[in-house]
């Protein structure tokens, strides 16, 4: 078993490991069948390679997975939550190495393979070290089909779009750090999502991450995952923190799509149909509908800012600096003034006729389009005030 480790990681860390402390942090849900199996697999690393190390379980079972953790010594902690996260959260703080290992307790992942995640954290070349299952070796039945080309796939594909992370296995849980980034990434998430939030705030945070390859097996026992619910909130999660994807490229696409049908419509430019009233209400929904959005994305930037430190898009910040409460409050009355100033005229028109006349035309739309739009834009420029504490 030991002997099949790669030489030259097992030299690295025999070199940097010998007097730093290493642990191993393992979240467990009855696993009796296989923890014993990881702790002693990752007793042979520390014995074979002099590694000074501890093994973390953080354990919520029924059944004899504390007994066998703690006979064969390692620390078992209860967290006083359920959650795969919170485990996680939970055991490290009882870690004392320089460098943290984490990984699960079902024998998925080979503890042996350790080396390969210590050897560019102790040659200064990352600060964070996935193992990659995409790049390594997945054993037949290690991943259910639709999570192995679908389910990771996607999921990954959205943490390298949203947030440049450049990782090919975003959701492997064998990973390894020092232990100064967790002050640096700070993790808070309690379920599934802990992954994806390790990696979206070290790419915020700056940190290098590397990936190695590992072999993936097929384990034993009852799975603890719920691959809907868990995807959802690992992509729930993603989309928390990226208001540009959730709020800015949807909110701008229906603005312009919306101020396209009614430039369309009221101009009676013919695109293999005779646009009417129903395409300057529909230009007139898409763009109040864009611009709320649009403004949500604002909201949700300078609060997640405020909030946990996130640094705001250029979007955001660019437009902070350039609209003033004064200019934005203007620019809100200058458009509920042209808008009112045609509602009035359409009024009086309507008076005049004895209240009969009333024709529906595409400046109407596009006239109570700029009135709601120039009010809202009066209210949400005082609203990003209080948000941004320019008072």
């Amino acid at each position: 078993m030991v002997d099949s480790m790669d030489t030259e990681g097992a030299e690295s860390a025999r070199a940097g490991a010998g007097p730093t402390d290493v642990s191993i942090v393992i979240p467990s849900l009855d696993e009796a069948e296989t923890i014993g199996v990881c702790i002693e697999k990752i007793k042979a690393v520390f014995l074979r390679y002099g590694i000074k190390g501890e093994v973390i379980v953080a354990d919520n079972s029924d059944d004899d997975t504390p007994k066998i953790a703690r006979s064969l010594g390692a620390k078992v902690v209860t967290p006083d939550k359920m959650g795969y996260g919170y485990a996680y959260l939970y055991g490290l703080r009882y870690a004392n190495g320089k460098y943290i290992v984490l990984g699960d307790a079902d024998d998925t992942y080979d503890f042996t393979e350790m080396p390969r995640l210590l050897k560019p954290l102790m040659n200064d070349e990352a600060d964070i070290v996935i193992g990659s299952r995409f790049k390594g070796e997945m054993k037949r039945g290690a991943m259910p089909w639709l999570h192995r080309y679908v389910g990771n796939p996607v999921l990954t594909f959205l943490v390298n779009l949203f947030f440049d992370a450049e990782v090919s296995d975003a959701h492997s849980g064998f990973r390894a750090f020092r232990r100064d980034v967790l002050e640096k990434v700070a993790l808070k998430s309690t379920g599934m999502e802990f992954a994806s939030e390790m990696i979206l705030k070290a790419v915020r945070a700056g940190l290098r991450i590397n990936e190695v390859p590992i072999t993936y097996y097929p384990r034993r026992g009852r799975s603890k995952l719920s691959g809907f619910r868990d995807g959802w909130r690992h992509l729930r999660f993603m989309l928390l923190f990226t208001p540009k994807y959730l709020y800015f490229v949807p909110g701008a696409l229906s603005t312009a799509f919306g101020l396209l049908m009614l430039l369309i419509a009221l101009l009676n430019i013919h695109l293999g149909y005779s646009p009417g009233i129903h395409s300057s209400l529909l230009g007139g929904m898409l763009t109040i509908l864009g611009y709320n959005v649009f403004i949500l994305g604002f909201f949700s930037d300078i609060y997640l800012n405020k909030s946990i430190g996130v640094e705001m898009s250029k979007v955001t910040s660019t437009l902070l600096k350039k609209f003033t409460l004064e200019r934005s409050v203007l620019l809100g009355l200058l458009l509920f003034v042209i808008g009112a100033a045609y509602v009035l005229y359409l009024f009086l028109a309507w008076t005049n006729s004895g209240f009969k006349v009333l024709p529906l035309r595409g400046e109407n739309i596009l006239a109570f389009t700029l009135v709601v739009i120039g009010l809202q834009t009066v209210f949400y420029s005082f609203m990003l005030t209080v948000l941004t504490e320019r008072i």
